[in-house]
């Protein structure tokens, strides 16, 4: 089993009508997806609305969560400042988290060896492991695969990459020169089982918030060498894939609305993340009905 599981979702964050946070809905939604297939959470990323969270709010999310469940929880803490990054990291650490995931800085779209210097300092700043996450379609910049391969090599405790560059062959270039026990996540969801097939050791995903029972059974068909098993699963998690993300609603709106559906208050994203087109809810019943949680609770 990888260090952090498997099969992983970068959690939404629960708010209340008024947009405050809601801890305790928070823990209630972190033990149904350990019930429901994950074997491990992300806290505080990108879906989590990291951006609109304060560091404080961060925090609490993250301890609240990791005091609910018993599976390992990787807390967001990237940042474009290194300063505020280092800063949050320890205190993630303080509150229980099994391990950090650090996005590349965006927006000021540092060099190369700006990269390995800020990945550096914050992994040298604690004793956690640490998920690199490249998503250059956020941040604007790559981690270019030299850099991953410095970062891998030289710093100790990073041990993990969320890979969310959408270039699996790239990726398998990096796997074939990387040290054996570093662990590569799909931070993709329409790439999971192209980077699985490579090397990837689990995924970080998005519709796992509603498919990680199939997630599970994806994996464990890839490892018994059922590829048409795997293909097959696959295919059934293109309307979930598709219904992520849209230009007019872009992730974690979709996700928002899903698990509103399934019965969680999750509320709606804080601006600008709080537009939900009418049509939404219906796509995700559509969406829904087609999974293995939706056949269970009979959504149609």
């Amino acid at each position: 089993m990888p260090r952090f599981g498997r099969v992983l979702t970068a959690m939404v964050t629960p708010f209340t009508d008024s947009g405050d946070l809601d801890l305790i809905e928070a823990a209630r939604l972190a033990n149904w997806l350990v019930e429901n297939g994950n074997d491990g959470l992300v806290i505080a990323g990108t879906t989590g609305e990291s951006p609109t969270l304060t560091h404080d709010e961060q925090v609490a999310l993250i301890e609240s969560v990791v005091e609910a469940v018993d599976v390992p929880v990787v807390a967001g803490t990237g940042s474009n400042d290194t300063k505020a990054a280092i800063e949050l990291t320890q205190r993630a650490e303080k509150v229980g988290a099994a391990g950090i995931l650090s996005v590349t800085p965006y927006y000021n779209r540092p060099s190369q060896s700006g990269l390995i210097s800020h990945f550096t300092r914050i992994a040298e700043a604690t004793d956690l492991p640490v998920m690199l996450y490249d998503i250059p379609v956020r941040s604007g910049r790559k981690i270019e695969t030299g850099t991953l391969l410095e970062l891998a090599r030289n710093v100790s405790n990073i041990v993990a990459l969320k890979d969310a560059a959408g270039d699996p062959g790239e990726t398998a270039v990096f796997l074939s020169e990387a040290p054996e026990s570093f662990e590569v996540y799909s931070g993709d969801d329409s790439l999971n089982l192209a980077l699985l097939a490579i090397g990837a050791v689990g995924v970080v995903g998005v519709a796992t918030h509603w498919t990680g029972i199939e997630h599970q059974k994806l994996i464990e068909a890839l490892l018994s060498g059922e590829i048409e098993q795997a293909q097959k699963i696959n295919s059934s998690l293109q309307r979930s894939y598709a219904y992520e993300s849209h230009l007019e609603a872009p992730n974690p709106i979709p996700t928002k609305v899903m698990m509103n559906l399934l019965g969680f208050k999750v509320g709606v994203g804080r601006p600008p993340m709080d537009v939900v087109p009418t049509w939404l809810e219906e796509l995700a019943k559509n969406v829904v009905s087609h999974t293995e949680i939706g056949k269970s609770m009979q959504i149609s």
